[in-house]
């Protein structure tokens, strides 16, 4: 990269139609005014065209809430790495200075104070020095907080620019924290004159007193053009980059704090694609990528598109804390695009026109140049950096692949940061413990990979850290099963209700993961509770196959379940302590998302842990991950034969008659709901994705399932919404889990809807039947 010379003092103004006519007419009369009185000389003919080569810089970046001091090392990692590639320009995350998951935590003055801290410490070290940087962090602003976007270059912040459309869906909560920004009205004094008044502690250092605010841009020196685009505003109908390219930006930065969720990759990357294909451009994305203290993993996937066409991506998936990646772009490539468009060519000249010329929204920065000139002598002996010309092929992993990497990493990044020893796991050899069991041995194949490939780095640090290993050694694990031994212990907790097969599954499965494994039973702990139950009150309660109740033999399964809880933690405590060792575990729940929309759980059993990471992944999904993983890592056939199991709770007595070889038992899930898994996942995403009440899912599954008669679609949804209002109030308990599905119906934070229902659903489920009865000669058909 050709270095220029700084000028003392920072020249940056907004250019005006007038000042640029000015300075074109000038010029251009000073040649005429000189090709009529001189005879050119053969170097006029030889001058070298500007140079239109660029190299840009965007990276994910695993950021932790309030980890101020981590947050800034992982920024200028990823700055120092940006300029050795030959970068002059580097778009980082959304919020990376202080983490996008601070939440209530942005409504505290200290977080801001602590972001101007950073910021002051980041241009301290040297990260805007000869690189363009643009950074995420909150700004109070007039006594409004905005999420924004802070440029700076050699040690001076150029712009603000705040964030102009809130992400209020889903897990996002931006309205409760920020506010959109909306630029000054025409007749306003503020009108490109927007200042924010710089703290006090920054002014005494770099001797900058304020700085525009508002939605500008940056034009350099040497012509190239620099937008903002924040996160939510790429998916609104009037998106920035729109307006950005039409008034002539090049380069487009998005700096995002996007969470994984299942199948969401594919439909963020397309916008991103598209924008560029339609308008022309550069567009540069940065994500974070990880667990920053919540229920979200944030899925990276850094991209840089130009004109439609991928030239570099960041994996989605990972268990570095940074990484960059850069691309060497001509934007002529850009100018030319634009020009073969008429179309294009006709809107951004409207807009020229009716803003009568000019760009008031461009901030000229004159003594910054970013493109570099691949002829310059001071790049002798150095690689120059090629064009990125190939269209890459968007990465995107399968579902099954999601279901497991995603997890994976979000348990080490809580597991290392936890401080914690490992994990606890009450494994019982069914899909959904199997499924938490293979996320961890996923875990321990990428940290051990990593490890090994660089044993003074990160990775390395942190996994002798978690194992007890010394930390001044280079020790790392010489396969996945002895860091699995380190981190994982499971038990298996039986009783005269648990079969064989599925003790066997789950110490086959420990074996292949190389878990610090036990089988126990805890028949003695159920039977002691029951006699204090009959001292207490004189009764015994049976299993309804045994003459009992329903009502006993609810409470015969649920304290089975209960007890595994409490064993559970007992053994989290003190097995590190057995072993020898110190610290604490983090205890597993493997609850699905389709048992916790139906409230097939006990509450306050193993559903109920520190963690659970699929506790919004369908049964469907997770037989899928099971399927997958067993043909990708051979030693983990077992996954297979689990998979295909039929799932069963084993809390009731074994009925030899009914029970089955692939299950080992009589009693199953699916008998027990009422309902299908499959039925699950439709009522799931009809009532989550689609907002359907009892009526609309009706009309919706009536179609759907016209295999059916109207009768047993409304019986099916009556069924499961019943069920669905009765434990509703399970999900204000649940265990914090990873989110992976839209319909997710996590209490906490995701799916804020009431836990106290008239389950009778009387208004709901009387037009239902109404419905139902204006169609009787459907039923006849259905039943001939």
């Amino acid at each position: 990269m050709t270095s220029y010379p700084s000028s003392p003092t920072r020249k940056f103004h907004r250019q005006s139609s007038a000042a640029t006519t000015t300075a074109a007419g000038t010029a251009s009369g000073a040649a005429a005014s000189s090709s009529t009185t001189d005879v050119p000389s053969a170097s006029t003919y030889t001058t070298r065209t500007p140079s239109s080569l660029i190299t840009l810089a965007t990276c994910n970046l695993n950021q932790w809430a309030l980890d101020f001091d981590g947050n800034v090392q992982r920024i200028l990692t990823s700055c120092r790495i940006a300029k050795d590639q030959h970068a002059s320009y580097r778009l980082g995350p959304e919020l990376e200075i202080c983490g996008y998951g601070c939440e209530d935590h942005f409504l505290e003055q200290d977080t801001f104070d602590h972001c101007w801290e950073s910021l002051i410490q980041l241009l301290e070290e040297g990260a805007s020095d000869g690189l363009l940087c643009d950074f995420g962090m909150p700004v109070l602003h007039a006594g409004v907080r905005y999420n924004c976007r802070v440029i700076c270059y050699n040690r001076r912040v150029l712009l603000i620019r705040p964030k102009t459309a809130m992400a209020d869906n889903g897990n996002y909560r931006e309205g409760r924290y920020f506010t959109a920004y909306r630029a000054p009205s025409s007749n306003s004094s503020l009108v490109d004159n927007e200042k924010h008044l710089l703290p006090t502690n920054f002014a005494s250092r770099f001797g900058q007193r304020d700085v525009p605010f508002g939605l500008h841009h940056i034009t350099c020196a040497d012509g190239t053009t620099i937008g903002c685009e924040s996160c939510e505003e790429l998916w609104t109908p009037q998106a920035s980059h729109i307006d950005l390219a039409l008034r002539g930006v090049e380069i487009i930065g998005n700096g995002s704090g996007s969470h994984h969720e299942l199948r969401k990759l594919s439909t963020r990357m397309e916008l991103m694609i598209n924008a560029t294909r339609k308008c022309g451009g550069v567009y540069l994305y940065s994500n974070q990528r990880g667990c920053d203290g919540s229920r979200m993993y944030y899925d990276g996937c850094a991209m840089i598109v130009v004109n439609g066409r991928i030239v570099a991506q960041a994996p989605q998936f990972d268990v570095q804390d940074v990484h960059v990646i850069t691309a060497t772009v001509d934007l002529d490539d850009v100018r030319s695009y634009r020009a073969s468009q008429p179309s294009f060519g006709i809107q951004a000249a409207r807009l020229a026109t009716d803003e009568g010329g000019g760009d008031g929204n461009s901030l000229l920065c004159d003594d910054i140049h970013l493109v570099f000139d691949p002829m310059d002598m001071s790049l002798s002996g150095k690689s120059r950096p090629k064009v990125a010309e190939e269209d890459l092929s968007l990465q995107i992993a399968a579902p099954e692949e999601e279901c497991c990497l995603g997890p994976a990493c979000w348990l080490w990044d809580f597991l290392r940061r936890s401080g914690a020893a490992g994990f606890f796991l009450p494994l019982s050899g069914g899909a959904d413990s199997s499924s938490v069991a293979a996320i961890v041995a996923v875990m321990c194949i990428l940290v051990t990979k990593a490890a090994r490939d660089d044993p003074e780095g990160n990775v390395a640090q942190d996994c002798r850290r978690v194992c007890r290993q010394d930390e001044n050694s280079l020790w790392v694990p010489s396969t996945p099963q002895e860091m699995g031994n380190h981190v994982l212990h499971t038990t298996f907790m039986g009783t005269d209700n648990s079969s064989e097969v599925t003790k066997s599954r789950a110490k086959r499965l420990g074996d292949a993961i190389g878990s610090y494994h036990l089988s126990i039973k805890i028949d003695l702990m159920v039977s002691a509770v029951l006699q204090v139950f009959q001292l207490a009150t004189g009764h015994m309660p049976r299993f309804l196959s045994r003459g009992g109740t329903m009502s006993e033999d609810l409470a015969l399964q649920n304290i089975q379940a209960r007890l595994r809880m409490v064993t559970a933690y007992l053994m989290a405590q003190l097995l590190p302590w057995v072993r020898g060792r110190s610290g604490f575990l983090l205890v597993l729940g493997s609850a699905n998302v389709d048992e916790g929309l139906r409230g097939y759980m006990t509450k306050y059993d193993c559903s109920s842990a520190d963690l659970n990471p699929i506790g919004a992944i369908s049964k469907g999904d997770l037989k899928r991950m099971l399927l997958f993983l067993s043909k990708k890592y051979p030693d983990f056939d077992v996954l297979a034969e689990i998979a295909n199991a039929p799932p069963t709770a084993e809390l009731r007595p074994i009925d030899a008659a009914t029970a089955t070889a692939e299950a080992g038992h009589s009693q199953t899930d699916e008998d027990d709901m009422g309902m299908t898994y499959e039925e699950l996942g439709y009522f799931g995403r009809l009532r989550k994705i689609s907002r359907c009440g009892p009526v609309s899912m009706f009309r919706k599954l009536l179609v759907t399932w016209n295999h059916l008669s109207p009768s047993e679609v409304a019986s099916k949804v009556k069924r499961f919404f019943y069920y669905y209002s009765l434990n509703r109030h399970k999900m204000t308990t649940i265990t914090p889990a990873y989110h992976a599905e839209a319909y997710s119906p996590d209490d906490n934070r995701f799916d804020l809807r009431q836990f106290l229902y008239n389950t009778r659903w009387t208004r709901q489920f009387a037009v239902i039947d109404d419905m139902v009865a204006e169609h009787p000669e459907t039923d006849k058909d259905k039943n001939d």
